[in-house]
């Protein structure tokens, strides 16, 4: 077999990066191992569209003509088993042997959950693949009750969704605050009131979470008190999975370290989406954007070691109800200043000690985190200007 390049994982960040590679010029052998039998598609669509909609649709990333264009070598549904970095050679679970020039490693994460007992209930469930959605729609159709353990952004959205069907839903949150590791209290205390509004009972700083049966039924029990429901989602967050990274001995932080083009501590192996670390932050984002644009920059680099790398500011999304909610930037833990806009829009500034802005959370206002974007890479100082007065004009400072 020809050695080229191998991707493996079967996500975003490998889909963006093959098509990239082509786009790019790559014609040599390309192929991608991949643990799930479908074709690539995206994520954000699992927690909304594939629970709304009455027949939803694979949220592919590609068209068939774009992927058959790309001419891929597909081993699915398969896992790597190893990395020969001195062979240059992925060993697959079927004992298959992928020599590479390159190889790009995309492997994602998978599902946090508290413990066996909740891995073994029928009716507590993840979010993390389209099976699971569509294990989830099914169980919601006959559901009235729902708790969901975690109040991060995709416990909130899975809420949001629920509440739309009608089911009555209950957050659990062992945090002080909503989304309290990626946002300013201003912003979880609006996410807080956002879903009590709409019927949400939510329990923040409630301790320790277990889990009981009641013939058949999940019991859930926290801060004294039971409850049993018809069925919970766990959305406590992911484990990378980054045992492909250590079999292979590559440098690992809190996930696979990067420089800005993507290359791993070996010249010839790179990293993307979840599992690569920012390159400026050292932190894992499991973001929409990170995992397309990062990888994308990566591919280019894979092909021309001059091309530029990626340094972009954190940025996702979430859409909750009627609202669109954007976070730009990672809030600092000391020393910030929370500067509350409210017009036709909600928007909340976090500026650090020198009064550049840190984050930016804006809700229904996609308009002002382009601002943003420009206002951070500028490192454009933003304290002696009245962010608050919903008279002045943001577009001024364009």
């Amino acid at each position: 077999m020809t050695a080229g390049i191998v991707i493996i994982g079967g996500g975003q960040a490998a889909g963006w990066a093959a098509k990239t590679l082509r786009d790019q010029g790559w014609q040599g052998e390309l192929s991608v191992v991949a643990d799930e039998p479908w074709d690539f598609y995206e994520r954000p669509p699992l927690s909304k569209a594939a629970l709304l909609e009455t027949s939803p649709a694979m949220p592919h990333l590609f068209s068939g003509d774009v992927l058959s264009a790309l001419n891929i070598t597909w081993y699915r549904p398969q896992r790597a088993e190893a990395i020969l970095r001195d062979e240059k050679v992925v060993v697959l679970n079927s004992g298959e042997r992928l020599p590479y020039q390159q190889l790009l490693i995309a492997t994602g994460g998978r599902a946090r959950l508290p413990g066996a007992a909740w891995q073994e209930h029928p009716q507590v469930y993840t979010l993390r693949h389209w099976e699971d959605a569509r294990r989830l729609k099914q169980r919601l159709a006959e559901c009235r009750s729902l708790a969901v353990v975690g109040g991060g952004w995709i416990g909130l959205e899975i809420a949001a969704s629920a509440r739309r069907l009608g089911i009555a839903v209950t957050v659990f949150e062992q945090q002080a605050a909503l989304c309290q590791r990626s946002v300013s209290a201003p912003v979880s205390a609006a996410l807080l009131q956002m879903h009590q509004q709409q019927g949400v009972t939510l329990h923040c700083a409630c301790g320790p979470i277990s889990l009981a049966d009641d013939g058949g039924l999940p019991v859930i029990a926290c801060g004294g008190q039971a409850q049993r429901f018809d069925a919970v989602v766990v959305g406590i967050g992911v484990d990378l999975n980054l045992e492909l990274a250590r079999q292979a001995d590559l440098a690992i932080e809190q996930g696979i370290v990067v420089d800005a083009q993507g290359r791993t501590s070996d010249p010839a192996i790179f990293a993307a989406g979840d599992v690569a670390q920012h390159p400026d932050y050292r932190l894992c984002l499991q973001s929409w954007a990170f995992a397309q644009n990062q990888a994308i920059s990566t591919a280019r680099a894979m092909l021309d070691a001059s091309a530029a790398g990626y340094s972009d500011a954190p940025w996702l999304w979430s859409d909750q109800y009627q609202h669109n909610i954007q976070i730009l930037g990672i809030p600092q833990p000391d020393g910030e200043t929370v500067v509350r806009r409210s017009q036709n829009s909600e928007l909340f500034f976090t500026l650090k000690t020198d009064g550049t802005l840190s984050q930016l959370v804006a809700f229904n206002d996609a308009r002002t985190i382009k601002l943003a974007k420009r206002w951070m890479a500028a490192g454009r100082v933003l304290q002696d200007i009245p962010l608050a007065d919903p008279d002045f004009s943001l577009m001024s400072l364009r």
